[in-house]
């Protein structure tokens, strides 16, 4: 689940990072700022998944996202797909995690 969470978060922070190169010809100033905290808090983010707080983090910068997408509105189609991409990454990390665990449950130890 922390593979797929953090591949979503890094690919994030650099959608977003390219997108901003972008929007620096429409919007000036404090949402280019704000933008950019965003890409290098997503960049970050996923070295802390190993703990619960990184997860926090995770839901926050995706709300982070969104509040964005209200200011730049370009950017709010990216952060409702990056948003269902983390959900998703979410679900499916889960249902991977169960089967690994069946799978390593289901060997019987050789002696």
């Amino acid at each position: 689940m922390r593979v797929l969470a953090s591949a979503v978060l890094v690919m994030e922070s650099f959608s977003i990072g390219f997108a901003l190169l972008i929007a620096m010809k429409d919007v000036n100033g404090a949402p280019i700022i704000y933008g950019a905290a965003i890409a290098i808090a997503l960049l970050l983010a996923p070295g802390l998944l190993k703990r619960r707080v990184g997860w926090v983090m995770g839901w926050l910068l995706q709300a982070a996202m969104l509040g964005f997408g209200l200011v730049v509105n370009s950017f709010l189609i990216i952060g409702l797909i990056f948003a269902g991409l983390w959900i998703a990454a979410i679900l499916v990390g889960r249902k991977g995690e169960a089967a690994r665990a069946a799978l390593l449950a289901s060997r019987t130890p050789e002696a």
